[in-house]
């Protein structure tokens, strides 16, 4: 299998556990079936862009002409009432590439916008690793995305084999969806390390994979997803069926670094 179709089979894989997660956890079905209709229309502007790699001056009319089309009719198949309206909104009144460029910017823009943008553009940046060094610019922080410079959208806890032996916390990140390394018990966003000023939260009869892991000295957090303790797990995918405990931190007062395609 070539690279190009391996990346490719990776989309078909999210979308096949969103289909699975929507079946198995009821309150997240709906963003689970949205994100299935995503990962469907990622799959060709990823193998166009790997093809034919675009260059960073090109990403935007790039992503306008041949990702955000199959975004927003997969917005439009498969998206909430709501949603589906403020995109036939944008796609009628907005300026397309005025919203993909300000979302590479980082520039603040509609949530509506962001998710447009932020599934448009994503695929072509998993393509095109180039691109996110461009992006990236001269940022070094660890805390950053060493491809992109994107914010980590969850933390990984990887599979051992090893009963004894602890698995690597690994970032994902928010953009681009490269990993990297990081230090367990160590903040992601202010590099706190004292164990008692990081609470987990939790579900364990629910969601026994999947975990917060906040900071009570500059209140943010993120969610873990633990392979250990569910190897199938896709984390870009399981992290959208953290809801309720994504919802009981913001209930704690708790800002997530990263908030997810669908918007928690």
């Amino acid at each position: 299998m070539t690279a190009v179709a391996e990346r490719v089979s990776v989309f078909i894989e999210r979308k096949q556990r969103a289909l699975e997660l929507a079946e198995r956890f009821p309150f997240v079905a709906d963003p689970m079936r949205l994100m299935a209709a995503l990962c469907e229309a990622q799959e060709t502007p990823y193998r166009r862009a790997a093809a034919r790699p675009p260059t960073p001056g090109d990403l935007v009319a790039f992503v306008v002409r041949e990702s955000l089309p199959a975004v927003m009719e997969a917005t439009m198949s498969a998206g909430t009432e709501l949603l589906r309206e403020s995109v036939l909104l944008r796609f009628h009144d907005g300026d397309l590439e005025t919203i993909v460029r300000d979302w590479t910017l980082g520039h603040p823009i509609s949530e509506t916008d962001a998710f447009l943008a932020r599934s448009a553009v994503a695929p072509v940046l998993e393509a095109v690793p180039a691109i996110g060094t461009a992006l990236r610019g001269e940022t070094t922080d660890e805390r950053r995305c060493p491809a992109c410079g994107g914010l980590p959208q969850l933390a990984v806890f990887t599979e051992t084999g090893e009963l004894l032996l602890t698995g690597q916390r690994r970032l994902v990140c928010s953009r681009c969806a490269t990993e990297w390394a990081y230090a367990r018990m160590t903040c992601v966003s202010c590099r706190e390390t004292e164990g008692v000023r990081m609470p987990i939260l939790a579900d364990e009869a629910r969601l026994p994979h999947l975990r917060v892991d906040a900071c009570d000295t500059c209140r943010s957090y993120l969610v873990t997803v633990d392979l250990r303790k569910e190897p199938r797990a896709i984390p870009i995918v399981d992290e959208i069926a953290a809801l309720p405990i994504d919802l009981l931190a913001t209930e704690r007062g708790y800002t997530k670094i990263s908030r997810n395609v669908m918007g928690f």
